[in-house]
């Protein structure tokens, strides 16, 4: 490969590389860190709600009952889904409009959702908190800008998988490069297969605005109603969705297929309708849609399964973007490559830092907030335990403190040290306070993540150690040698 790459191109793809690293660092690290979380969003809905009876399956009745008393109480809204019990999250839940509740055995409405911290991270990574109609774009702008490091880097380093095994550990700057590389090179499929399906939610209504413009005569309505199916056409129907019929026949529609949604779309009006959302085994398709009146006549089905392969395509790329096929195992190896990605994010700007060969205010608030924003994210879910808010603004307010104390205190490697050591401890007192506020071993998903968080808190604890340590005696090896020079 060496041979086929012009010096030249090596040097030009080397400084676009540098560079593109450098304008999008600190919001790829906190879209990476997010979305590793992310992987894992059903498990910590569990956590944060652990005492729901789970692994219930409700009788028609009992469904029909929950939906009609959710209607009423929810009032004038869009649409209501009714989430079913599935492995990963085996709760019955009935939401609309940021409210909702879980179901009960006897068909009852139980305790309100409340996922707060949850969604913070979820919004972090789709939107990094901004408005979501720009942060979306945002997020989406970094998957392409990714695709554009990833092909950069491999063009600017023609030796990078003949050295895929090569690991200099000095604690500076040539660790930090073989890391950046070794792992770049180990999860490039990856990376490159989050990058373009991250692009894709963001850019795709430019796109379909394109697509609609050559080939509907700049329709867009036509063209999302042949891709997504259109509203089908339903005369007036019973004041109160028919769910339990529609979910009644799926056995006789799609033997093959599990359901584990269902939306009643413009509830109450004359034009309501229904939608079964079912997984079909061996396929990466979100969901195929089964179409019901409201009175539980079955209409059709989208096409989601079946329909032209762009179609397909398009509702599979949520699961493959976040992992959420294959069970447990592949989710666990979204995480190991998530953390990779994010490892690679650091390194990058590291490398960045140790070449410039001065020191500056950059330094310290990177470091603070490589730190800053997992204690942060860490001491909102303490406050989400006990005050039930997760709040944006409070987020910010502690990775800018971060910050400010990392600057004011003007050493990297303390600063860092400091965090991880903060860090760990904030670990351990959420594992207590979550035992405390829920009781202990009450659910299989919060039991794994609390023992997760024991389990990083010594790791990120023995690593800030060791770091500390190796970075001091670095930093007295340079001295001595400067001293030697001057002599």
């Amino acid at each position: 490969m060496k041979q086929l790459l012009s010096a030249s191109l090596v040097k030009k793809s080397l400084a676009s590389h540098s560079w593109l690293g450098l304008c999008v660092g600190a919001l790829m690290y906190l879209v990476c860190l997010s979305g590793t979380l992310a992987v894992f969003h059903h498990e910590w809905e569990r956590w944060e709600q652990p005492n729901i009876e789970e692994g219930v399956t409700l009788a028609s009745e009992q469904l029909q009952q929950a939906y009609a008393e959710a209607a009423q109480r929810m009032g004038e809204v869009h649409d209501i889904v009714i989430s079913l019990p599935v492995e990963d999250n085996p709760r019955t839940v009935i939401s609309a409009d940021g409210q909702g509740w879980f179901v009960n055995a006897d068909g009852s409405l139980g305790e309100s959702i409340n996922h707060g911290w949850t969604e913070l991270v979820a919004d972090l990574h789709l939107y990094l908190h901004l408005p979501h109609s720009w942060g979306m774009i945002v997020v989406s702008i970094l998957g392409a800008l990714l695709c554009g490091l990833i092909i950069s880097g491999v063009l600017a380093h023609p030796g990078l998988f003949r050295d895929a095994f090569s690991l200099r550990a000095d604690g500076a700057r040539l660790e930090q490069v073989d890391i950046h590389n070794r792992l770049s090179v180990w999860g490039a499929p990856f990376h490159l297969m989050i990058a373009i399906t991250g692009a894709f939610f963001g850019l795709a209504q430019f796109t379909g605005l394109l697509v609609a413009m050559a080939f509907y005569d700049g329709d867009s309505e036509a063209m999302l109603e042949e891709l997504y199916g259109g509203h089908p056409h339903v005369e007036q129907s019973a004041s109160v969705a028919q769910v339990s019929k529609a979910l009644a026949q799926m056995p006789q529609i799609a033997p093959q297929a599990t359901p584990f949604y269902i939306t009643v779309e413009h509830p109450g009006e004359d034009d309501q309708f229904m939608l079964v959302g079912a997984r079909h085994p061996e396929r990466l398709i979100y969901a195929e849609q089964y179409r019901f009146t409201a009175d539980g006549e079955y209409i059709d089905h989208v096409g989601f399964s079946d329909g032209a392969a762009g179609q397909q395509f398009i509702f599979s790329v949520y699961r493959i973007h976040f992992g959420h096929f294959g069970g447990l195992t592949t989710k666990i190896l979204f995480l190991i490559a998530g953390l990779a990605l994010t490892i690679v994010s650091v390194t990058g700007i590291n490398i960045w830092l140790h070449k410039r060969k001065h020191r500056d205010a950059i330094n310290n608030l990177w470091a603070a907030l490589v730190w800053g924003a997992p204690l942060a994210l860490v001491i909102l879910a303490i406050v989400d335990l006990y005050a039930g808010v997760a709040s944006v603004g409070l987020y910010w307010v502690l990775t800018v403190a971060c910050m400010a104390a990392a600057q004011w205190r003007d050493d990297e490697v303390s600063t860092r040290f400091g965090l991880q050591c903060l860090t760990s401890v904030a670990l351990v007192l959420l594992v207590l306070s979550h035992g405390l506020q829920f009781g202990w071993l009450t659910n299989p998903a919060a039991n794994s993540i609390n023992l997760s968080f024991i389990v990083t808190a010594l790791l990120l604890l023995g690593w800030g150690r060791f770091s500390r340590r190796r970075a001091q005696g670095t930093r007295l090896s340079e001295e001595t040698v400067a001293q030697a020079g001057r002599a």
